[in-house]
């Protein structure tokens, strides 16, 4: 039995994405259960890499058939979804869920600077941007397009925000490597704030080769000063 057809079955059964790591477990699982099919056994220790060349290859077959469906891999998870063409008729069967308001021009714009150069500290998105980003930071969080994902290592120690994956599913993007090309974005500079120093050797601040010299200079004992040389006669 081929691996792709497997995938595919479980694919087309699932009500959900599955991340290669999740459809991994399964054939594990199916492998080790007590009455385990014989014909799962010689998956059990299968490769997430044997897996994903599976799952791309399935994904072209379905691409050059040229079906109503494709396999889409969407933040990092697979799935089975209709062509974009055939939307009219989908939504007459299954009506139109609510969806949230579409984001505004200011929203998009501050998710790509976040994308682009993440991790990012509200203040570098507002040099980039040349104005206050408040109320639009609020918005994307809200929405869980962006998530704090740690601290600048500077005066203050402001929080650092970084996309999610809920961000590469509302832009049907498998990965942030997919984001199209922005270099004019990325070169744009960014005046970093000065990070924390101090002279005192008690504060965690200084740098810790730092705290060390100082430590040797202060045991090492002071040298006496030299003679002065008798005058000359």
């Amino acid at each position: 039995m081929e691996l792709k057809h497997i995938l595919e079955s479980l694919l087309f059964s699932a009500q959900r994405p599955m991340s290669v790591k999740e459809l991994r477990e399964i054939f594990v699982n199916a492998a080790t259960v007590e009455d385990a099919d014989e014909a799962a056994k010689p998956f059990k220790k299968i490769k997430e890499d044997d897996l994903s060349a599976a799952l791309e290859e399935l994904a072209r077959e379905h691409e050059t058939a040229a079906r109503s469906y494709r396999l889409a891999c969407v933040a990092g998870a697979w799935q089975f979804v209709t062509q974009p063409e055939f939307a009219p008729w989908l939504k007459a069967m299954v009506g139109v869920k609510n969806r949230p308001s579409r984001l505004s021009q200011a929203a998009l714009e501050t998710l790509a600077i976040i994308a682009y150069r993440q991790p990012i500290t509200r203040a570098e998105v507002e040099q980039v941007r040349g104005v206050n980003v408040d109320g639009t930071m609020q918005t994307i969080l809200e929405r869980g397009l962006v998530e704090q994902s740690g601290r600048a290592e500077v005066v203050g120690r402001p929080a650092l925000y970084s996309t999610t994956p809920l961000f590469l599913e509302y832009f049907g993007l498998r990965g942030l490597e997919d984001l199209p090309a922005a270099d004019e974005l990325r070169r744009i500079p960014i005046e970093k704030p000065i990070a924390p120093v101090t002279a005192d050797a008690g504060l965690a601040t200084v740098p810790p080769e730092q705290l060390r010299l100082d430590e040797v200079a202060a045991a090492k004992p002071e040298e006496p000063p030299a003679p002065e040389s008798p005058a000359a006669s």
